[in-house]
């Protein structure tokens, strides 16, 4: 849920020093981390808090917080890209591998092709099952060494640094395997159904 609606044509311009090789065309370097969010920033109570995998209507597991810190821990240092045009480089992340997940839940393989993820708030965002996997994704949960702050998608948020930063969902609760694609909220709106910023992929239809 990091990435506003932005109007067709707002473009920044790539830093002269900006490594072609790493920040994808109509992006900019920043050292900050924008805050962007499609509404208000929940409260959530540990206690409370779970995570889940679904395959369409059925539960395939679920964590509690303690249950979920305990699962194995991935450290990541990755690109970060927002639609809104602005990349940040060398971000460092920790947090649980989607593939540590489905052998958590003693699934093999993921049971479908596609998945939606759910969050805190009602934001939902969708992508290919490929795109989670082999390593590709993570539920992090910490951000430069430090808890993953509200304002930033924590307790735990969806990181999948290759697509545009909008599909690292916030205050992620749920993943649901579908066999069929289908348009989470931006995507409904108007953004692209996949998002890879080297291919500039912003809206439907780009």
């Amino acid at each position: 849920m990091s990435d506003p609606p932005v109007s067709r044509g707002f473009r920044g311009r790539k830093a002269p020093d900006a490594p072609a090789d790493r920040v994808p065309p109509g992006q900019h370097l920043t050292s900050d981390f924008p805050v962007l969010s499609a509404g208000p920033t929940p409260q959530v109570n540990l206690a409370n808090w779970t995570f889940a995998l679904q395959n369409g209507g059925n539960l395939l597991r679920k964590w509690s917080w303690a249950e979920f810190e305990a699962l194995p821990q991935t450290k990541v240092t990755v690109d970060i890209h927002c639609v809104t045009t602005w990349s940040k480089l060398d971000t460092q992340w920790q947090g649980v591998t989607l593939d540590t997940l489905l052998e958590a839940a003693g699934l093999p393989q993921a049971p479908a092709d596609f998945a939606m993820i759910y969050c805190d708030g009602g934001y939902t965002t969708n992508m290919p099952v490929a795109d989670l996997i082999s390593g590709k994704a993570m539920v992090a949960t910490r951000y430069g060494g430090k808890p993953l702050t509200p304002e930033h998608g924590g307790p735990a948020r969806l990181l999948v640094p290759h697509l545009y930063f909008w599909k690292s969902a916030k205050w992620a609760r749920r993943l649901r395997f579908m066999e069929k694609d289908e348009p989470g909220f931006w995507e409904s709106l108007g953004y692209h159904i996949y998002g890879d910023p080297w291919r500039e992929q912003r809206y439907a239809g780009d």
